[in-house]
């Protein structure tokens, strides 16, 4: 982390969106931030760019059977948080490109929920600070999820039919960026600890020293809610792109059936 002086943010969007590479990436990521804001009275949708079919060392496992595993446990663990619902782009593990194609899908993705703030991995890390390579589907969807964002969801001629077809132009008003070597804002998630641990228990095929990698994650939190003088937080580079409030928008419908 930088010596960035700790802040918390009081801002809440009524709808967010997380979008990121894998299955269980949210679930290492901001689940506990999602959850909070949930129990507050916000909705959220979480978007998995692929289905983790690359995610085994096991060469002889079938990739199709994978995937289904890993987005049954996604489901499973996204109804944990509370999510509204949970969306695959099956794109592939391992290769995945921030190319016209993938955004399009997340723009159509965000003009479809409509999210006030929009949470991703930080595009910029390649390396965290204290060591480990950040990887490359990580980098890229973070990347495709920030151009989506901007400028193409708020952009009528950026993939025109998509307006054409309905879905007008959305302007997401923060971005949270996770697994930053730039945070600026601590968000505590002091009650919601428990919660992002259950929903980690779901990952079985990607989580074996089960216990230990729960003490790293709750020690990753501790240590982050003591900069900011509480029990457990999470970190995040925020970019505020519009100040003002959003206009009313009328939300697609879309329920936890999707789950």
């Amino acid at each position: 982390m930088t010596e960035e002086t700790p802040k918390t943010d009081g801002w809440r969007p009524d709808r967010f969106m997380v979008i990121v590479a894998h299955p269980d990436d949210a679930d290492f990521g901001p689940a506990a931030t999602a959850a909070a804001w949930i129990d507050a009275g916000s909705e959220g949708w979480l978007v998995c760019c692929t289905s983790g079919d690359a995610g085994s060392e096991d060469p002889n496992l079938n990739p199709l059977e994978l995937a289904r595993a890993r987005e049954e446990e996604q489901r499973e663990a996204a109804k944990i948080v509370g999510y509204a619902g949970v969306s695959f782009l099956h794109q592939p593990d391992g290769a995945l490109v921030n190319d016209l194609p993938l955004r399009e899908m997340l723009v159509k993705e965000i003009r479809t929920f409509r999210p006030d703030a929009v949470i991703c991995g930080d595009p910029e890390v390649v390396i965290h600070n204290g060591g480990g390579i950040n990887h490359t589907d990580h980098r890229a969807a973070g990347m495709a999820a920030v151009d989506a964002v901007y400028p193409a969801a708020r952009n009528p001629m950026a993939f025109p039919w998509l307006a054409k077809s309905g879905l007008a132009i959305h302007k997401v008003r923060r971005l949270y960026l996770v697994w930053s070597n730039q945070p600026n804002t601590w968000l505590d998630v002091t009650a919601t600890v428990d919660r992002k641990i259950a929903a980690l228990r779901c990952h079985a095929s990607q989580i074996h020293d089960a216990e230990a990698v729960f003490n790293r994650v709750r020690t990753r939190m501790a240590d982050a809610g003591a900069r900011l003088g509480v029990a457990a937080a999470e970190p995040y580079r925020v970019v505020v792109i519009d100040q003002d409030p959003a206009p009313a928008n009328l939300p697609a419908d879309r329920s936890a059936a999707a789950l």
